[in-house]
């Protein structure tokens, strides 16, 4: 029987199941689609019994696979969604909200504007924004029929869906300390709750769960669940879990995972950090007691805008023409496409900006908006790598891309041409599960530290950046564009 990892990646829109052998190799996977729900605009939903049924379902697919001893588990969850459910039952009390819904702009507009806000930011280090769990944990709290009052005799629990899950599984009510510092509600200090935040918002310390280091003991899966008992023994948050995936151990190590979103990470070291340029600093991992921090900044539409490019507009039939039409004219023939469908996040933090074409002329043609979208990416991409250069003061040379849009050689080209960048594309697609697999494998003694874990990385593509003395004047041309998204929308009260 060989040993392997159980690595549970459960995202936004997927839920996979893979075992890691020793040597990083895939052995078996399973995945499934979950789906989402909008019941008003703005508002993005799921049951959370669905999340649950993938994982199980899933899990229990690849630990049917024979010639294998499963010696422990990691789970990476989607990080801002959040739900709630009753302590007794385990039954939701409402659907999760999504990281992508917009209901409480109306109350972040008003609580950025107060001291409590100021308060807020300065505890957490975090924006105030809809994006994160905090405000979502309120609204749940005041909308949902007898939740405060339950919360109050202390029957119910909440928390992201990381906590649903290993309560589901377990029994457990546990966080691990990335995903918590992604609440607003985490005090990078004392690392835990913070109780003025916590009182500020009214949200009940009793309801939320411990914080453990993301390298841990989270409780043992009962064999009903799975058909074998697991212990699960890491959790990280999804873009920390390929953070960690692509062995960006060193400070200066960026990484760029491309999903629904895009989400840059910089490693930052062992030094909490702070950003004047519009991105999130946040916890990378935590392991025998030592912590590291890392710079965020998240792009909420990239392969969300090839898909609206799909299902919205109908000029694609598959993600895979995107390449093709790309390929078929030389330029986007002066268009540029701003992927603001859900707003703009870092660095420019606008709820109410929203996707705008510009440039367009008679001679447009669906491969110039399809150039023009793929371009946008790597456009907003270069956008964070900016604000990342002027936070920390280092020049970016170098970035480990992973997720599907890293197979699209056109994009990978324009990312790298566009931000001057050498972009290393990884050659294990799927780094959010390889990363919290690494985490949970170092935890059980299957490997025995991040050395051993970098000589396992390999890279499947490499693109350099062309000299072009337009770049910087398309990239003004852009950064126009992106004024003209910005405060579209007229910011209502819900």
């Amino acid at each position: 029987m060989q040993p392997a990892i159980l690595a549970i990646d459960q995202g936004t829109t997927r839920t996979k199941a893979i075992l890691f052998d020793v040597k990083a190799r895939v052995l078996a996977e399973a995945s499934s689609e979950i789906p989402l729900t909008y019941p008003r605009s703005g508002w993005v939903e799921q049951d959370p019994r669905d999340l649950l049924r993938s994982v199980v379902e899933n899990a229990r697919r690849v630990l049917s696979t024979e010639g294998v001893e499963v010696v422990a588990m990691g789970l990476a969850n989607q990080g801002e969604t959040v739900t709630m459910w009753r302590k007794d039952t385990g039954e939701p009390l409402y659907n999760a909200i999504s990281w992508q819904d917009r209901r409480t702009d109306a109350f972040c507009d008003a609580l950025s504007q107060s001291e409590g806000g100021k308060l807020i930011t300065e505890r957490t280090g975090l924006p105030i924004d809809p994006y994160f769990s905090a405000t979502k944990l309120r609204w749940l709290l005041d909308n949902v029929p007898g939740a405060r009052e339950m919360a109050r005799r202390g029957e119910v629990l909440a928390g992201t869906t990381d906590s649903w899950l290993f309560w589901s599984l377990t029994g457990q009510h546990y966080t691990d300390e990335t995903t918590a510092s992604r609440t607003m509600l985490y005090n990078p200090g004392t690392r835990n709750w913070d109780e003025d935040v916590l009182a500020l918002l009214e949200i009940p310390r009793s309801i939320l769960p411990e914080i453990r280091l993301s390298c841990s003991s989270y409780g043992m899966v009962a064999s009903e669940k799975f058909g074998t008992a697991v212990p699960i023994t890491g959790a990280l948050v999804d873009q920390q879990a390929a953070l960690f995936g692509q062995v960006c151990y060193a400070p200066g190590d960026v990484k760029v995972t491309y999903g629904t979103g895009a989400f840059i990470l910089m490693n930052t070291g062992t030094t909490f950090p702070t950003s004047r340029f519009g991105l999130v600093p946040t916890v990378a991992w935590s392991l025998d007691d030592k912590i590291e921090y890392a710079l965020d900044g998240g792009i909420y539409v990239a392969g969300a805008a090839v898909q609206w490019l799909r299902d919205g507009l109908g000029i694609i039939q598959q993600a895979a023409e995107t390449y093709e039409l790309a390929m078929s004219v030389s330029d986007s023939g002066g268009v540029y496409f701003v992927p603001a469908l859900a707003g703009l996040a870092a660095p420019y933090w606008d709820s109410y900006a929203r996707g705008t074409i510009v440039g367009l002329t008679r001679g447009t043609t669906k491969a110039h908006i399809v150039r023009a979208t793929l371009e946008g990416i790597a456009y907003r991409t270069r956008d964070v790598l900016e604000a990342m250069a002027q936070d920390t003061g280092k020049s970016i040379s170098s970035i480990k891309v992973d997720g599907g849009a890293s197979d699209n050689a056109f994009l990978m080209q324009a990312l790298a041409d566009i931000s001057g960048v050498e972009v290393r594309v990884s050659a294990t697609r799927e780094t959010t599960a390889l990363g919290v697999g690494f985490m949970a494998g170092l935890g059980a003694g299957l490997w025995q530290d991040q050395a051993e874990l970098a000589s396992l990385w390999s890279e499947s593509a490499r693109y350099m950046p062309h000299d072009s003395d337009k770049i910087d004047a398309q990239y003004q041309q852009w950064l126009r564009a992106v004024e003209r998204a910005k405060a579209w929308a007229t910011p209502t009260q819900e």
